[in-house]
Order: C-alpha cells, then structure tokens, then sequence
C-alpha cells in the first residue's frame, strides 16, 4: 500500500470526495454519493473505488461497522489549503505569493465587499506580526 508523500496533490475526483468528508467529518461510500450533485450520477463501484484510493494513499482512514466501511479524513482541509496554495504559488507564479494575489484581485470578479475583506485580512495579519517583532 502506497503511502502519501507529503507533496502529494488530490486529483480533482479525490478533491471533491474529500470535500464532502470534510463537510461530514465521516462518511460510508453512499453518504458521499448521497452529497454529490444528483447530475453527478456516480456508480457506487466508482464511489468505493474514490475512497478506497484516498484511503490507500493516507488521505482517509476506513473501519468497519458492520458490512460498511466508514472513513475519515486524516488530512483537515485548512491544512490542504495551505499545501494547495504553496504549490500553486511555486510551481505557477516563480515561488512569489505576492503575484498569486495580484492575478486573484486583478482577475477575479471581486465586488468592494470582497476586497474591503481581503484588505481587513492583509491589515490584520500585518498588525500581528508587528506585535510579533515588537514594534
């Protein structure tokens, strides 16, 4: 059984599994399904292989109860995030946040209220770490 590296990136099928685990905290193969889109259509073969992989690869633990495996994620979400964005930065903006950003404010079809947030956010996060240094 493979075990995931620590760079390991989720297909987006995998992404969108997780994404309803987290949402669940833990889930059967039909409680994923179940959160899908009804358009989504997926076999439940399909749905235990997804999660089978994810489980193979160290995204989520399974146990059984009774006849069902119930899995949970080992990977919280935040800390995906986190992992998503630093690859994204390096391997698509030269390794510089700075430009990431750029291309998400010029871009994207913010509205005042979104960038006022993003400013609060900036603002908040330079405040504490010039409390951090001491000045």
């Amino acid at each position: 059984m493979r075990r995931r590296k620590s760079g390991d990136l989720l297909t987006e099928v995998e992404l969108e599994f997780m994404n309803e685990l987290w949402g669940l905290g833990e889930g059967s193969v039909r409680d994923v399904l179940d959160r899908l889109p009804e358009d989504r259509n997926l076999a439940y073969t399909s749905g235990a292989t997804i999660l089978r992989i994810l489980d193979e690869k160290g995204f989520v633990e399974s146990r059984k109860e009774g006849k069902t495996l119930v899995y949970t994620p080992l990977l919280q979400k935040d800390n995906y995030q986190s992992r998503s964005l630093e690859n994204l930065s390096r391997t698509l903006f030269d390794d510089t946040p700075a430009s990431l950003v750029a291309r998400l404010v010029d871009d994207a079809k913010l509205t005042a209220s979104d960038l006022e947030d993003i400013r609060a956010l900036v603002e908040r996060r330079l405040q504490d770490d010039g409390d951090e240094t001491g000045t």
